[in-house]
């Protein structure tokens, strides 16, 4: 009887019909024969943002942006709230696997020619997703005010710094002053918190709006695409919905479990007077910021700044009708070189000015990751 009630009260006041029928159209809307768990990326993606709007909204609760509450709020939830630490840690590995998820996304969509007209559009806003997510972590990394934040923050301002021209005024822009203070964690709270959810939101709906309305890219070239009619390919739903909901399952308790076993150290508060050695920025803007070493700063910061604007106007710049990766010889060589040097520059980063023990013997890697002996000091007489 409540349902029914429920159900005239609506169909009283909005035509149920013109709403139902596009739904359904969705619903039943068969996708090409070669989706497969890849394609379920771009709902992972989602699943994590979500994810990080819950905790993070958790954290809003207790957290203080200030330079005299930001680690000590961080520290309570950790230590004091309920499950506290549990919903910082799925925040903090949620971060990190979303910058792994989107770019894994974007690389799916590379390989697979999804790009190519009429589809440049949706790619141009998932790159902007993948750069907004980047932007994300940065402004995130500093709220908790610990010393490897502190000073991988002030290191990432000063290479915005070196910008010509425009540099210095984009440094302050950021810091809201001279150095990293106080000002600095304000302006990335409001751009963490309010800024970029809402345009990640805006966009989010964008890409989702294009990828339904266009389909998902077949294998066949450019201008020979067929129209899936209904009964081939598969349903998007149960089919592929069944396939993201399980994915959603195994992400969750992925999530969970890393923050369980592995979670992330709070570390020290941040101390202006006392530099840490060799700092570095998250491991997702290691390889970029290890480039840099290799040449003078303008023209690292030239050639750094160069990736972004191809990864945006790459569907402008390959004119092949071929989506298969076999019939993309060029295009399939320049993504692998791509990925091979951002696995290189991470991991030469990663060892730069650090001193390990391998089979045995002692190494010490200089600022560029190249190994030499470590040197045995001589005890004082």
């Amino acid at each position: 009887m409540k349902n029914r009630f429920l159900r005239k009260w609506v169909e009283e006041r909005f035509e149920v019909e013109k709403l139902r029928k596009p739904v359904e159209e969705q619903l039943s809307k068969p996708l090409p024969p070669h989706v497969s768990w890849f394609h379920t990326l771009g709902s992972m993606s989602l699943f994590l943002f979500v994810s990080q709007v819950l905790t993070g909204i958790l954290l809003l609760v207790y957290y203080r942006p200030t330079v005299e509450e930001a680690f000590e709020s961080v520290k309570f939830i950790m230590t004091k709230v309920e499950m506290g630490w549990l919903y910082r840690q799925v925040h903090a590995w949620g971060a990190n696997l979303m910058v792994i998820v989107v770019f894994l996304h974007l690389l799916r969509t590379f390989v697979m020619g999804s790009y190519k007209r009429p589809r440049e559009l949706t790619w141009i806003f998932g790159a902007l997703l993948f750069f907004l997510t980047l932007v994300f972590g940065f402004t995130g990394y500093l709220l908790p005010w610990n010393q490897l934040a502190y000073w991988a923050t002030t290191v990432g301002t000063e290479v915005a710094g070196a910008v010509p021209v425009v540099g210095e005024f984009i440094k302050t822009l950021l810091r809201g002053g001279a150095a990293v203070g106080g000002e600095t964690i304000s302006r990335f709270f409001v751009v963490h918190v309010i800024v970029l959810p809402w345009t990640f939101s805006f966009i989010i709906l964008a890409h989702l709006f294009l990828v339904r309305y266009q389909g998902v890219a077949t294998m066949e070239p450019v201008g020979a695409e067929k129209k899936i009619e209904k009964g081939q390919g598969i349903p998007f739903f149960p089919h592929h919905v069944l396939k993201e909901g399980v994915v959603f399952f195994v992400l969750l308790g992925v999530l969970v479990t890393l923050s369980v076993l592995a979670p992330f150290d709070l570390g020290e508060k941040a101390d202006p007077l006392r530099t840490p050695h060799a700092i570095k920025p998250e491991w997702y803007f290691l390889p970029m910021y290890h480039v840099l070493k290799y040449f003078p700063k303008l023209l690292g910061i030239f050639v750094v700044s160069l990736a972004p604007l191809f990864v945006l106007i790459w569907p402008l710049l390959d004119k092949s009708k071929e989506r298969h990766p076999l019939r993309r010889p060029v295009s399939m060589a320049i993504g692998i070189l791509v990925v091979l040097s951002l696995l290189v520059f991470g991991v030469l980063g990663i060892l730069s000015e650090t001193k390990r023990q391998i089979f045995g013997k002692t190494y010490e890697f200089d600022i560029y990751g190249i190994p030499r002996a470590a040197s045995l000091e001589q005890p004082s007489p």
